[in-house]
This record gives structure tokens, C-alpha cells and sequence, in this order.
């Protein structure tokens, strides 16, 4: 079955339903929706959602999607931030129709405020935010009014134009909307419009001094853009009623918000803050190291896109928030990644292998490059009298039913021949450092006429022609379900196994040729993607995700 039929095939979640509807009886001819990030942090799998959401509605629909930059706090905000949100949308398969930033709408967002205050409507308060706080009240318990709430318009206005001309100092004065400072809706309680703030923009400059906060520049940016659907996370339920009552005031156009659940997802946390720690006190190298739940780090990791996106539809759009299972984020990027990957043999802890009858020439044998898609063809491995095999693929003193080399045992070499093993080389202090196998000529795979079957099969490469490369082996960056939900500091819960570094490993040479992003199925180890670390000299391979799910066995055991 195609994923074009299981999409089809797929109910339709509740923002579907209205879109379906709104469509249906004519409200909109097509729609608009937008994806706002805040450029002060590299997006994470929480944000993947949310895009995937976001942009997915508008290729099942008629209309686009605009990419906003919500950029009203100048001081954590970075064109850093900027660039890398624009490469992983793109990445992930996206292309928005418009790129705005709220700050594009400063000067109509300050017309805006000027109406509000003309209307009566907002006011200057020269309380501190320790003293409005105070006034909010309880959710119990109604706010008091500010001192400054019947303030005269022209004051307001002569104050605002003040403020807006950089003649007062940060927090002295802001801009508030008049509300009601007794609403059963906290937010309702007079919120601050407007705040002072002397920094430099990384778009505007110094132009502006006070900023618009979040509640004031999104419904207006919304509705700016004329976004029929602005769709937002739970948190934000509270913030709907202020979101309408402003454009109700403005009489601007009526775009409107609507909710759906956070996905939370365990062994990660996903706060731009949190995460930020983790980069600023080293306990990750970047924002796009593989154990990080960036976007970037994820495909630095060797996640595809086509994963994020399966695994985004999987956990579907709700209107209640649980947690969802990585493993099935893990689960995603194996199924895609045993499509399109090509298998290479490496050897991670090496044992050496004298075969004492292969007298002949070295060869080279054929082997597939993925045995899920012949297009990718057969490569060439070099065969010799010495090779490498994994340590723990041998045991001297073997219980029952173990089907790898033993001494008088018999296992297949992947795409190669029967050996047997005839002999165990040991040094002075009893370790084993050499095996010595016998070969079955008429067991070559592919044309075996030897008529021997073998339970085993094992992975090699050639020692003469082995290249070496390091590998990095990445695993959860925390030990525990939800890390913030533990007591203590996050960081306690930090896996201290979550990276373990091979700094030589010996691998088939047909991987000379690797390129910073090429995938492949180490076979009998794993999926592995190569690192931009690499050089010529010195390949740099990252763990993706093992061959099963190796957590789950931890689970049963607990």
C-alpha cells in the first residue's frame, strides 16, 4: 500500500474537520497558515510538528504558508538563529510562500497602539513590574486598577510618543491595554503592550527602543498577513481571548487561533532554555550534536527528513497532550533508513583470521549494495588469507546452540566462503590474538556446490585492504523517561554512556569514497551516516539507530 493511499485512508483530525468545513460553506476560498518561530534557538523535534502541521494542511488544501519570525526580544535574538530555522525547513521538504518578521510590522504595530489609546483603550504605566504584578490579583481574588489607568488620552499618547523616542530608561514605563482588571481571565487583567527596551535589533538596529510583546504583535502580524488558521499550541488557550479582543478593537482583519497538543517525547527535553544550558556548560559540543533533539542535530545524527515526517503523522494532532514514545521516532528512521541505505561491512573490535589453505591470488567478490533495491547494484570486496572478524564472534569454550567461530566449528563469511576453525594463537598471558581457519574452496557464496550448511554467518574485511575510521556511537542523553519531571536539576539525569567514541575501527575500502552525509547499514551493527568531521585521512561515521530497539530489552527487564 503507496503513502499516498494511507494518508487518504487516515481519519481527519480535528483541524482538517474545520478546514473541511470552512472551505465547504464558503468562509475561505483557500487558506493561509504560518509558522512563527522565535529565532532564539535551533528548532527542535518539538518544532518539527508544528512545520509538518503547519505546511502539511496547506499542501492538502487549497492556499500557503508564510514563514514569520516572531522577533520582539531583540536581546536573545540572532540571524544565527535566522539562517539555521530557514535550513531545516527547508530540510525537512518545505517551501514557504512569503518570509516575514514581526519587526517588518513595527511601524503599523505603533499605529496600532496610537488607535488602542486614541479608543481609550490603552494606557502608559509608570508602575514597576514588581508593583504590577502585585495589582494582577489572584485567580481567585479581582486585580486593582493602576494608579495611571485614567490617565487623559492626550497624556497617553505625548507619553507613548516619549517612550517610542528612547527619553525614558528600560522598565520605567510601559503600555498597557484597559481591560479589566477583575476578569476571571488573569491575562485579560490590563496586559502589558508595550515594554522599553535599549538594545539593538538584528533587524531594525536602533531604530526601536520599546518593543511589542508577544500577545500585541502576534493576532496583529496574523492578521497583517491575513492567516485564516493560526495555529498554536495548548499553552496558549488562555491567550485566545486577548488574541480576538485586539482585533475586535483594531476592526482589522479576523484571523483567528486554534489549539492543538504539545507531543512531549521521553528521554529528551525540548526547552530552548534547557537546551541552551546543555550547549553553554559543554555538555554537548553544539546545538547540532547527533544527541541533541535539534533539528540540526538530528540530521547531523543521519535521521532523513522522511522519518521526521512519518513519525510527525504517526503521533497525529490531538487536542490533549501525552508523551510520545522516541522509540518510535527511532522506529521511523530504521524503516526508511533499511530502504535507502547501502551495507558495508566493518569491524569494530578486531580478531584476526589466518586462513592457512587460501594459497591462491587475493580476489574480489561481488556483494549487493542493498538487497531492498537491486538498482543499487553489486560493489567489489577484496578477499585475502588474512582477515579481521568481531572479537566477540569467537569463543573458545562455547556453550550450546552458539552458531559463530569455535574451534572445530564451521560459519559462513558474509558473501564469501565456509571456514572452520583449526587452530587459537594465544600470547604469554593467555589471550587469544589469532585464529587459524581452513576454507571450503567450493563454498564460495553465490556458485556453492560444497553441499555444507552453516547456522552462522559473520561480517570481515580484508586486513591488507581494510581502511580504518573512527565511529561514534551515540545513544539516548538521558537515562530517565522525563527528565523534568524528576526532582533536582535536569542535568542529573544526563546518560553518561551516551556517547562512546572508537577511534579506530577497520572498514571495507569501498567506502573511500564517503561523502559527509552518506548513510549506511553497517551490517550486524547498526545504521551509521558519515560526520562533517571527516577528512580524507580520517573518516568520522555517527551511530543513527541500532538494528532493533535495544531500550525496549531494558524496559522488559525492569
Amino acid at each position: 500500500m503507496t503513502e499516498e493511499i494511507k494518508k487518504e485512508e487516515r481519519s481527519l483530525n480535528f483541524l482538517e474537520e474545520i478546514i473541511e468545513e470552512d472551505l465547504k460553506n464558503g468562509k475561505y476560498k483557500s487558506i493561509v497558515t504560518r509558522f512563527p518561530p522565535e529565532p532564539n534557538g535551533y528548532l527542535h523535534i518539538g518544532h518539527a510538528s508544528s512545520i509538518c502541521l503547519n505546511f502539511g494542511l496547506t499542501q492538502k488544501y487549497p492556499g500557503y504558508t508564510n514563514l514569520r519570525f516572531d522577533d520582539t526580544n531583540p536581546e536573545t535574538e540572532d540571524t544565527e538563529y535566522v539562517d539555521s530555522i530557514k535550513e531545516d525547513i527547508h530540510w525537512l521538504g518545505f517551501e514557504w510562500k512569503n518570509e516575514h518578521y514581526a519587526s517588518d510590522y513595527f511601524d503599523t504595530l505603533y499605529e496600532y497602539a496610537i488607535k488602542l489609546i486614541k479608543k481609550g483603550l490603552a494606557y502608559v504605566d509608570d508602575s514597576s513590574s514588581e508593583e504590577i504584578a502585585a495589582m494582577k490579583g489572584t485567580p481567585t481574588e479581582p486585580g486593582k486598577n493602576s494608579p495611571y489607568r485614567e490617565r487623559p488620552i492626550d497624556e497617553n499618547i505625548s507619553l507613548f510618543e516619549s517612550m517610542k523616542n528612547g527619553e525614558f530608561s528600560d522598565g520605567s514605563r510601559t503600555l498597557r491595554a484597559k481591560i479589566d482588571m477583575a476578569h476571571i481571565n488573569m491575562l485579560m487583567r490590563d496586559p502589558i503592550l508595550y515594554r522599553i527596551k535599549h538594545a539593538h535589533h538584528h533587524q531594525t538596529g536602533d531604530k526601536w527602543c520599546i518593543y511589542p510583546m508577544y500577545d500585541f504583535a502576534h493576532g496583529q502580524s496574523d492578521s497583517i498577513e491575513e492567516v485564516t488558521h493560526s495555529i498554536c499550541t495548548l499553552e496558549f488557550v488562555p491567550h485566545r481571548e486577548l488574541y480576538d479582543w485586539l482585533i475586535e478593537k483594531l476592526g482589522i482583519y479576523p484571523s483567528h487561533q486554534y489549539e492543538f497538543a504539545r507531543r512531549n517525547i521521553n528521554y529528551t527535553v525540548t526547552s530552548k532554555r534547557k537546551l541552551l544550558q546543555l550547549v553553554n556548560e559543554k555538555h554537548v559540543n553544539g546545538w547540532d550534536d547527533p544527541r541533541m533533539p535539534t533539528i540540526s542535530g538530528l540530521r547531523r545524527r543521519g535521521y532523513t527528513p522522511e522519518s521526521i515526517r512519518d513519525f510527525c503523522d504517526r503521533i497525529g494532532v490531538a487536542k490533549r497532550e501525552n508523551m510520545a514514545d522516541v522509540g518510535l521516532l527511532e522506529f521511523c528512521v530504521r524503516e526508511h533508513l533499511n530502504k535507502i541505505s547501502l551495507r558495508r561491512m566493518v569491524v569494530f573490535d578486531p580478531l584476526k583470521v589466518v586462513i592457512t589453505n587460501y594459497t591462491g591470488q587475493e580476489e574480489v567478490l561481488q556483494s549487493e549494495n542493498n538487497p531492498e533495491d537491486e538498482q543499487d547494484g553489486t560493489r567489489e570486496i577484496p578477499f585475502s588469507a588474512e582477515l579481521y572478524i568481531e572479537r566477540e564472534d569467537f569463543m573458545e569454550n562455547p556453550p550450546k546452540k552458539y552458531f559463530r567461530l569455535a574451534p572445530g566449528q564451521m560459519v559462513r563469511l558474509k558473501s564469501a566462503y565456509i571456514i572452520k576453525c583449526e587452530e587459537v594463537v594465544k600470547d604469554a598471558a593467555g589471550h587469544v590474538t589469532e585464529v587459524r581457519c581452513t576454507y571450503i574452496p567450493e563454498s564460495k557464496s553465490g556458485s556453492d556446490t560444497s553441499g555444507i550448511s552453516v547456522k552462522g554467518t559473520l561480517h570481515w574485511v580484508s586486513v591488507r585492504h581494510a581502511i580504518t575510521a573512527e565511529v561514534r556511537l551515540y545513544d539516548r542523553l538521558f537515562k530517565v523517561e522525563d527528565p523534568t519531571d524528576e526532582e533536582g536539576d535536569f542535568k542529573e539525569y544526563l546518560n553518561p554512556d551516551s556517547l562512546q567514541v572508537l577511534p579506530a575501527v577497520y572498514a571495507e575500502p569501498s567506502m573511500k569514497g564517503a561523502v559527509a552525509g552518506d548513510r549506511y547499514q553497517f551490517i550486524r551493527k547498526g545504521y551509521f551516516v558519515l560526520d562533517k568531521d571527516s577528512a580524507s585521512a580520517q573518516l568520522v561515521f555517527n551511530k543513527t539507530v541500532g538494528l532493533k530497539d535495544a531500550w525496549a530489552k531494558e524496559v522488559k527487564k525492569g
